[in-house]
């Protein structure tokens, strides 16, 4: 089997390459590409890649993610994040392949005061949020326009995604190495997501015990761990956990004030709620772990805590925040 992951360089595609060595996937042909290897505005680019490679097995874990810089950069902002899913659903409904692509919290304008569903009717507010939301739908549009039962695919909306990269947790600790006092934003809600925790859960869905690809329902699918929390949450424990690991740091939790998001304008809008319902997930992952390796279930049932424990305990022991 080939398996094209692109986005090799961003925190989500650096967790595929980490998870992909460690199941040691020897039989299959991987291919890693980054912007250097395939420009994603560049839909000949993406066009003669897929020709050479023929995957079996397409991740898109590339994006345009500048949310503020794609207000101005609109044209750049659609190409990568609409044109270059519609081109790769396009290959997988031809070809027969699966497609994973990954999306965002942000094609929902936030107003809804409860967690959102798949079904929830997508109304984003900036222009990074509507190309996202541009590239679902183009999706969608050419597998129904193209049925092939051969072909499928999964669209993951996840938020607040950290791993091997600059994100939230490490600006963080970062500024409670240099400041004895900060100001997060105290209602925007949200759950943290691992790159490599979504990235095993991703792969657990698609192959099976024998690392071959396994058929699912095609469809949109909620990818975060449990619970919720908010920025100013996040950057509590986040400190807590750094300052009990050994981390030295001027900033104590006490110290980190809470403040609404109105008082941190920013360029392009957010949404206050990202709060993502995984019921579509939940079902398909209660299914694939009957009879198989329970510990895909325990990862799945894990609350955001924990990775996010882990993930900054590994920062402050290889000093890498």
């Amino acid at each position: 089997m080939n398996i094209l992951v692109f986005g090799k360089d961003g925190q989500l595609g650096k967790a595929f390459q980490s998870v992909l060595t460690d199941q040691k996937l020897g039989e299959h042909r991987i291919h890693y590409v980054g912007r250097a290897q395939c420009d994603l505005s560049n839909a000949d680019a993406i066009t003669n890649l897929l020709r050479e490679t023929k995957p079996n097995l397409i991740i898109n874990a590339a994006a345009y993610t500048a949310v503020d810089q794609a207000e101005q950069e609109i044209d750049l902002a659609y190409a990568i994040n609409a044109n270059a899913p519609a081109i790769l659903a396009q290959y997988a409904v031809k070809e027969g392949a699966t497609l994973l692509h990954y999306s965002t919290d942000y094609v929902f304008d936030g107003t809804k005061t409860t967690a959102y569903f798949e079904s929830d009717a997508r109304n984003p507010l900036g222009v990074y949020g509507k190309s996202k939301a541009a590239g679902e739908e183009a999706i969608e549009k050419v597998f129904a326009a193209h049925p092939n039962p051969q072909a499928q695919f999964a669209i993951l909306r996840t938020s607040w995604v950290y791993g091997d990269g600059g994100n939230f947790i490490r600006t963080i600790l970062r500024l409670a190495r240099e400041r004895e006092s900060l100001k997060v934003i105290a209602n925007q809600y949200g759950v943290p997501t691992s790159a490599p925790w979504l990235a095993s859960i991703s792969l657990a869905m698609v192959l099976d015990e024998n690392h071959q690809l396994r058929s699912f329902p095609s469809g949109l699918y909620h990818a975060i761990p449990q619970g919720e929390t908010t920025w100013y949450e996040l950057a509590c424990f986040s400190v807590q956990v750094a300052l009990d690991a050994g981390a030295d740091l001027k900033l104590r939790p006490d110290r980190i004030i809470a403040i609404p998001a109105s008082e941190y304008p920013l360029p392009a809008p957010r949404p206050m709620n990202s709060r993502l319902a995984r019921s579509a997930l939940d079902a398909l992952m209660n299914q694939i772990s009957k009879g198989s390796d329970v510990t895909k279930w325990q990862q799945w049932q894990q609350s955001w805590q924990e990775p996010v424990a882990d993930y900054v305990q590994d920062l402050v022991l290889h000093k890498r925040s």
